[in-house]
């Protein structure tokens, strides 16, 4: 198992008070004066919703010369544009970021969206420590919604119906889409270019799997610190023997993987 890396928010970024320690600033209707950093009565009883986008990782599949989710699109980074449903969606109280702690290259700290300098070896070790990172800031009983910073797809109208349909789940849910392809099982699952398919798979049942993944901070945690090998934060928690709740996603929502999907992402923004 890879130890998650202590987080590091430096001084001078947004989201950070003058002891070093993260601040989260409430947004919207929750806001109060700069100088205070409290919510109020009704803030401090109802569970929030967090965002937490890992966002370390080196994209090789993708064969670029950096991180994918440092891409342009249309003249702005992936990342940028994956934010910008989050900073839009007034349910949010505040986005954070986890990256690699060499990352030099990330430039969009505000109050709203906090920056976490622990990225690790994987997708849960990186979730895993923005968790642990965000520490007190964060109750037990709020919500995170994980989601991958290279699904640029993602809008305000996908993050509120994944809120509107878990927020009185007992367990939490991910957007998914049932899988409407035939599926074909490869004889050698390494040579993606040559491979050759050796069965059918019965599709029927069957959802991919999308972000936002929504679930408690107390159980996220829980299900993370207990499984290393998963490859979402669902995994995770279904290994506790639990089910989250699969929320119809979209196909905008696509994870920008292999070169060609900058290509798609490009028409979908309209950005050539």
């Amino acid at each position: 198992m890879t130890a998650p890396r202590r987080c590091v928010n430096p001084v001078g970024t947004h989201g950070q008070g003058g002891n070093g320690a993260l601040r989260i600033v409430p947004r919207g209707p929750m806001r109060k004066s700069p100088a205070t950093t409290s919510f109020d009565e009704t803030a401090m009883t109802a569970p929030r919703f967090f965002a937490l986008i890992p966002a370390a990782g080196a994209g090789a599949r993708m064969g670029l010369d950096g991180p994918k989710q440092y891409a342009q699109l249309g003249g702005r980074a992936v990342i940028d544009r994956t934010l910008d449903a989050f900073r839009a969606c007034p349910a949010i109280t505040a986005t954070f970021v986890v990256l690699s702690p060499d990352d030099r290259a990330f430039e969009w700290a505000s109050e709203e969206v906090v920056p976490l300098y622990c990225g690790g070896a994987t997708r849960r070790d990186s979730v895993l420590a923005g968790l642990e990172a965000m520490g007190e800031q964060v109750r037990p009983d709020d919500w995170v919604l994980v989601h991958d910073a290279a699904r640029p797809g993602v809008t305000v109208e996908l993050i509120e119906r994944l809120i509107a349909e878990c927020r009185d789940d007992a367990v939490g849910g991910l957007l998914a889409l049932p899988v409407a392809d035939t599926l074909k099982r490869a004889e050698d699952a390494v040579a993606a270019d040559h491979a050759r398919g050796t069965v059918t798979v019965e599709r029927s049942g069957l959802w991919a799997a999308q972000t936002p993944q929504m679930f408690r901070s107390e159980l996220l945690l829980r299900a993370l610190r207990a499984s290393d090998q998963v490859t979402d934060e669902a995994g995770a928690v279904e290994a506790l023997g639990l089910r989250p709740k699969l929320v119809r996603g979209s196909p905008r929502n696509f994870k920008l993987t292999y070169r060609d999907d900058l290509a798609l992402a490009a028409a979908l923004f309209g950005a050539h």
